[in-house]
C-alpha cells in the first residue's frame, strides 16, 4: 500500500495529496472530485501523514497502513451514517483486535473508516509504498548523528 504523500490537515474534512511546496507552505489537492487545491502553512496548521499515523495498541501502537488493509480484507465496513457507536467498536475489534479500547475513541474509529471510504477508489491498495531513498542526511543518522526529519518550512 503506497501512503506517500496523502495527509490529513487538523480542521479540514477528508484527505489531501501532497503536490508540492512554495513560500507560504505546502500545496495539497483533496482527493474527493472537486479536487481543490489549497496551501497550509504549517505554522498554523497541523498536517500528518497517513503513513506516519498510529493507533493506541495495547502493547505496541499499530500502524495505520495495516488497519486499513484489513479494513480491505474485511469486506463489510459498517454504514457510517446508520453504525451507532458498539457497531463500529465491535467492527473495530476485528480489525485491529489490540488497540488500546481506553484512548481510542469511537470518533477516531468512525474518522479511519471515513478514511477508507475515500482511499477505497484509488489505486492505492495495489500500489507498493516506496523505498526509502539513501542520501547523504540518511547516512549520517544511521551514524549516529541526530537530524530532524520535519518538513522544511521556511
Amino acid at each position: 500500500m503506497n501512503l506517500r504523500g496523502i495527509v490529513s490537515v487538523s480542521g479540514k474534512p477528508g484527505l489531501f495529496k501532497l503536490i508540492g511546496q512554495n513560500k507560504a507552505g505546502f500545496v495539497l489537492e483533496s482527493l474527493d472530485a472537486q479536487k481543490v487545491k489549497t496551501v497550509v502553512n504549517l505554522s498554523t496548521t497541523k498536517m500528518a501523514s497517513l503513513e506516519d499515523i498510529t493507533i493506541f495498541g495495547e502493547e505496541d501502537d499499530i500502524r495505520l497502513p495495516d488497519v486499513l488493509e484489513k479494513i480491505r480484507e474485511e469486506e463489510n465496513l459498517p454504514d457510517l451514517k446508520k453504525a451507532t457507536g458498539n457497531d463500529l467498536r465491535e467492527f473495530f475489534r476485528t480489525v485491529a483486535p489490540n488497540h488500546d479500547e481506553d484512548r481510542v475513541y469511537t470518533s477516531d474509529i468512525k474518522k479511519i473508516a471515513s478514511w477508507f471510504n475515500i482511499l477505497k477508489e484509488l489505486p492505492l491498495f495495489n500500489e507498493e509504498a516506496p523505498e526509502p531513498v539513501e542520501t547523504a542526511e540518511s547516512n549520517a543518522t544511521k551514524e549516529g548523528s541526530v537530524t530532524d526529519n520535519a518538513p522544511d518550512t521556511k
